[in-house]
């Protein structure tokens, strides 16, 4: 499906490899302050066990925004995120020698013909289904060290675990239970069929898991993080990097942040002219922190609006979360909150400033430290603060959340608006919350 002319509205459902950057073949042309409908497939588990993929994720082509040029940023309206899947299987990750060389998630070979990034096939079920398509070996390069098989009720936005009868018979219709798209290329996850702690309940709130800007150069879509990109450091494959330094050429698309969800707003830097949006990696739920690496990978779909805010010096994305997903410390004032501090303000005689609307920078690296430090930094630079005043106005009016174990960060904070005018956030923060 190629994408001609720039349209209003544009349907996706092309994918890449496992790869972002700007070689990848463009999706099409969409308008500022126009549509996009992404139908994705699952991320995680399914390219991960095939092994003809260069990363740990299916996510579509780049996207190109009418407009959009290298330092400006793309303001992604996330207006709806539908599962389409019924069931998936996840659960924590064993690696298997031999099936890659550096980057279990990068460079697969297969570990009897030697076959880099081979073909496949799949024979029958289990961890041993997913065969090289050249002589026939178990080429995949992980299976589970605790997995479990989920069943959805979308209506009531539930999900229960389950037995080991439940999770063979989704494993034999698996690709339709999963709803993999026709152009992905992945093998489902539920083929493997995991029957860890059956009969357990928990609850689905959807979410995107790797969303955002292409970087200016090839790199595994999943490895598009300071956490996850650290195994790229002097890694022998095809893209491998020398220094810790050449990570800061990433875009952070894989956050993995649950608030990344249907009406959120994503502010993401351009760094290769047309912004090249893309989306993967949909998960159905997640607690903080995603502890066991990986969570329930969905297919789905996703429709957001784009809109270019011109000249924003950002290093990194901005999250405009709901209301409701924001901590109690830094959502917007209440009238009664202003009343309050004006009336402070007057009794100590100090000009009180009430206009302030709530931002995350995220912030990404090696450790949590590190990826706090980094949205310190990005913070500074995008504010025009020093970060003693960005630590002083976390503390006082934010906090620091935990995206992803070992080293993503929402850093919060309450921003006053002539800041934010001055950055260039201004407009997009008060639609965000009505202020």
């Amino acid at each position: 499906m190629s994408q001609q002319g720039v349209q209003e509205e544009l349907y996706v459902d092309q994918y890449t490899l496992g790869l972002v950057g700007p070689d990848q073949e463009w999706a099409g042309t969409v308008a500022d302050g126009g549509t996009v409908t992404t139908y994705t497939p699952p991320g995680c588990w399914g390219p991960m066990v095939t092994p003809s993929f260069r990363g740990g994720h299916e996510v579509t082509r780049p996207i190109r925004v009418e407009g959009a040029e290298v330092g400006d940023a793309v303001a992604i309206h996330i207006r709806d995120v539908e599962v389409t899947s019924m069931a998936t299987s996840t659960g924590s990750m064993a690696e298997r020698e031999g099936a890659f060389g550096d980057d279990p998630f990068v460079d697969h070979r297969c570990p009897e013909c030697g076959t880099t990034w081979p073909d496949s096939v799949v024979e029958g079920t289990g961890e041993d289904a997913i065969r090289c398509a050249e002589c026939g070996a178990n080429a995949s390069s992980f299976g589970f060290e605790y997995g479990y098989t989920v069943a959805f009720d979308h209506e009531n936005a539930v999900g229960i675990t389950l037995d080991e009868e439940g999770a063979h018979e989704l494993a034999l219709d698996a690709d339709e239970v999963m709803d993999i798209p026709e152009n992905a290329r992945q093998h489902p996850i539920l083929l493997y069929e995991p029957d860890g702690m059956p009969g357990t309940l928990g609850r689905l709130r959807p979410f995107i898991g790797n969303i955002g800007t292409t970087p200016p150069v090839t790199m595994p879509d999943s490895h598009n993080a300071g956490d996850f990109g650290q195994n790229l450091i002097g890694a022998d494959h095809d893209y491998g990097v020398e220094t810790e330094a050449d990570l800061d050429l990433r875009t952070d698309g894989h956050m993995d942040v649950p608030e990344v969800r249907a009406g959120a707003t994503l502010i993401c830097p351009v760094v290769v002219d047309g912004g090249g949006v893309y989306v993967g990696d949909l998960h159905a739920n997640q607690g903080d922190g995603e502890l066991s690496l990986h969570t329930t990978d969905v297919s789905g779909t996703v429709t957001m609006d784009v809109e270019v805010i011109e000249d924003v010096d950002l290093d990194g994305p901005v999250l405009l979360p709901n209301e409701e997903d924001l901590p109690f410390i830094s959502a917007p004032y209440t009238d009664d909150e202003v009343a309050a501090g004006e009336g402070l303000g007057e009794e100590h005689g100090v000009d009180v400033d009430t206009d302030a609307a709530p931002i995350q920078v995220i912030g990404s690296g090696a450790t949590v430290n590190d990826a706090t430090q980094n949205a310190f930094d990005r913070a500074g630079t995008l504010l025009g603060m020093s970060e003693g005043e960005v630590r002083a106005r976390c503390t006082f009016t934010g906090g620091v959340q935990i995206g992803r174990l070992p080293g993503v960060v929402q850093l919060d904070m309450l921003v006053p608006s002539d800041v934010l005018e001055e950055s260039g956030l201004d407009d997009v923060t008060r639609e965000q919350y009505d202020l």
